[in-house]
Formats: structure tokens, sequence, C-alpha cells
């Protein structure tokens, strides 16, 4: 199974893919998808979206791994996140895509084991679970592939709770 991870932002986009099944999982690749604040916003999200969905056709994953919005201090920047959130879980829609979502919070806690873990951190523990020389540049990356390594993590006890479930009404 192949997860695309995605980081959302209007100005860099990060993104990463990651292959495996349960618990074990591997690095395929990661970026960035940057676009100019000079652009107007249209021009971005069109820019988003059509890089996205070369991501996909060039990577085949069968399931898109997103940040659910958080709340912000400014209401302008909240709303374009959303609008950027809104492409990217379109573009994956429109691929047949399987759609997780996780807040940062739970992303954190997942990789880090603390929610409110520092970039620095997160892109610290991605590269020891990814078994990576580096870690993963810029954040937005690291972010990204900390979504989709997310997945992996809670899919499988998803799957459990689904087949617990259906046996118990055998």
């Amino acid at each position: 199974m192949r997860v695309l991870g995605i980081d959302p932002g209007s100005e860099t986009l990060g993104w990463g893919v990651i292959e495996g099944s349960g618990l074990k999982y591997s690095p395929v690749d990661f970026g960035t998808v940057k676009s100019s604040p000079r652009d107007a916003f249209s021009k971005r999200l069109l820019k988003i979206s059509d890089d996205i969905e070369e991501v996909i056709a060039k990577f085949q994953p069968d399931v898109l791994s997103i940040e659910e919005a958080f709340y912000a201090n400014n209401v302008k920047v909240a709303l374009k996140l959303g609008q950027v959130r809104g492409v990217v879980l379109l573009t994956g829609e429109k691929a047949k895509m399987k759609i997780a979502e996780y807040s940062p919070r739970l992303i954190k806690q997942t990789v880090v084991g603390y929610g409110n873990a520092q970039k620095h951190q997160v892109q610290e523990m991605v590269r020891i679970l990814l078994k990576l020389k580096t870690v993963p540049e810029p954040h937005d990356a690291a972010d990204a592939l900390a979504s989709a390594i997310c997945y992996f993590h809670h899919a499988g006890v998803q799957d459990r709770i689904q087949n617990a479930r259906l046996k118990s009404k055998s």
C-alpha cells in the first residue's frame, strides 16, 4: 500500500509518499509544492492541484493522509488553509483515493509521542522511523511524511477494530 501524506500550505505545501503495510513502511519520495505569494490565490490553488495530480500520477498512492484544519488566530490564514485543503481533498477524490484526516496534535503524538512537539522533533523522528540519513527538508515535507506515518499506525488499529466487530457478529 502507498500513502500520500500532505501538509497543506498556500505558499509551501509538503508531500511525502510512503509504502508498506501495518507498522512496516519505507519512504518512496517527498517534496514540496511552492507557490508565489505574488500570484493570485486562485492561480496558487491551480498550481497546487496540478502538482498534486502529477505526484499522484507518478507514485500511484492508494491513500491520501492530510492534516485536518486547525484553529488559527488569523481568520484569513485559516480560510486560505481551508481552501488549500479543499483543493487537495478534491484532487484525492477525483483520483479515487481513500482519504484519512488527522489533527496536527494526533500526528505529532503518533510520531513523536508528544502532541505539542516542535518542528525539529518531528523531523528527527521522521528521519529515525524512515531510516533516512538526514532529516527531511523543508519541515513541510517532514510534516507530510509524518501524516503518512500516522496513517500506517492508525489504519491498522481501525482494521483490527472492524475485524473484531465482524467476528463478534458471526
